[in-house]
Parts: structure tokens; C-alpha cells; sequence
């Protein structure tokens, strides 16, 4: 019990001694779990499917059910965001990054960005395992072979672009490029989203749930990777980056 309570007055006194950045992220990270469960609760007991059901079919035409609503330039916008948020295109951007910072030395970037993205990955499959929600009842623009709850693409958009937007924002000291780095990692998750409900393939819930876990997923990686670096078990950043995180 005493090593437990010295653990936890470790941890406070670290997260209070870092700034109000990371004080920030780890109340996210108890809010997102705490939406989560809240989430997957309701879906559980039925309570949104209504809602849900009523979204999904507001975004296709009255008179043809396999069509989704606006003009057809915007069809292929939705099939080409939601490929932002594929395996294919994850793999790839992810294996490029991290080959980039094996390249400039920067070992514990590249093991956050494969932890982060296969750690995500691995979470996705266990939850999508547990909840086993069947797909809305229209037809799909896009192909897919797992269940609904939590959204897989929205998940991992949020693991990857936040996590790699966090990284970028080390390498400028602009405050107004930071700002513009995390809003672009923002804005894509979103339209990735987005982008999966106005294909048919998932629910407002099942985006809203993948949103919440991946940003939780996220912000965990970000300050375990912080507190091994304080440790020093991984590099600290070049004399040119201080002040930068």
C-alpha cells in the first residue's frame, strides 16, 4: 500500500512538474475513457441505434437508398478520405516515417510512431472483437470485414495523424505552425470520420467511439514516451530542438 501511494505521489508530482501541456493530456486521456465506456454503454443497451439509423439514411437520396445524397464529384471525395484512413495508406505513411527517423537517429520517435500505430491496431481489433455491432442496413461504398463498434478508421486516423502531428510540432518553435500542424491532424481525422458514415459503413457512434479511443490511445503513447525521456531510457532531444516540445 505505501509503495502504491509513493508510486501515485510520483506520478502527481511529475505531471504537475511538466506544464500545463501534459496536465492537459492526462485529463483527456480520464474524459476520452471516460466518453468511451459512456458510449459503448448506450450502444450496448440500444438507446442510440434509433438516432443512428435515422443519421445514416439521412445521407442517402429518398427514391435510391444506394446513393448517397450530393453531387457525384463528392462520392469520390468521401471514397477518397476514407482511404486516408485505410491499412494500405496507414501502413505505408506510418514504414515511411518511421524509415525517415531511423535515418536522422531519432530511435524513440520511431518506436513511439510503430508502438503507437500497431498498439492502435492491435486495441482496434480487440474492441471491434467485444462489441461485435453489425454494420448500418444500407448499401456500402467501401468494402469491409469487420464489425462496426468502435469505427477502425477512425481510430487509427486519430492514433497516426495526432501522434505524428505531436512529433512535427517538436520541430518548429512557431507557435502559430504548432497550432496549424495540430489542427491539420485534427481536421483530417475528422473528414476520415466523417467520411465513414457518409459511406454507409458505420454509425455516428461507432466514429464518435473510434475518435475517443484513438485519442486516448494517443495521449497515452505521448506521455509514456515524455516520462521515459525525463528517466533518460530514451534520447533527449539536440540542443537545437530544447524548448521546442
Amino acid at each position: 500500500m505505501i509503495t502504491r501511494i509513493a508510486k501515485l505521489r510520483s506520478l502527481l508530482e511529475w505531471l504537475g512538474g511538466h506544464g500545463p501541456v501534459v496536465l492537459l493530456a492526462a485529463l483527456l486521456v480520464v474524459l476520452g475513457t471516460w466518453a468511451f465506456v459512456e458510449i459503448a454503454d448506450e450502444v450496448l443497451e440500444g438507446e442510440t441505434q434509433d438516432l443512428d439509423e435515422w443519421a445514416v439514411r439521412r445521407l442517402r437520396k429518398p427514391d435510391n437508398a444506394a446513393e448517397p445524397v450530393g453531387p457525384e464529384w463528392l462520392h469520390e471525395v468521401g471514397r477518397d478520405l476514407t482511404a486516408l484512413g485505410g491499412v494500405a495508406f496507414m501502413t505505408m505513411t506510418t514504414l515511411g516515417v518511421a524509415g525517415y527517423l531511423l535515418l536522422i537517429r531519432k530511435f524513440h520517435a520511431m518506436w513511439l510512431v510503430l508502438i503507437a500505430t500497431t498498439g492502435g491496431l492491435i486495441l482496434s481489433t480487440v474492441l471491434k472483437a467485444m462489441f461485435s455491432r453489425e454494420r448500418p442496413d444500407v448499401p456500402h461504398l467501401s468494402y469491409d470485414f469487420t464489425s462496426s463498434f468502435p469505427s477502425g478508421h477512425s481510430m487509427m486516423a486519430a492514433v497516426v495523424y495526432l501522434t505524428l502531428g505531436s512529433l512535427m510540432t517538436r520541430l518548429v518553435e512557431n507557435r502559430i505552425v504548432k497550432i496549424y500542424v495540430l489542427t491539420l491532424a485534427l481536421l483530417v481525422t475528422i473528414l476520415v470520420g466523417v467520411s465513414r458514415v457518409y459511406m454507409g459503413v458505420h454509425y455516428p457512434t461507432d466514429v464518435l467511439a473510434g475518435w475517443t479511443a484513438g485519442l486516448v490511445w494517443a495521449l497515452l503513447c505521448w506521455l509514456v514516451a515524455r516520462r521515459l525521456q525525463i528517466k533518460g531510457k530514451v534520447e533527449k532531444d539536440t540542443p537545437s530542438e530544447k524548448g521546442i516540445s
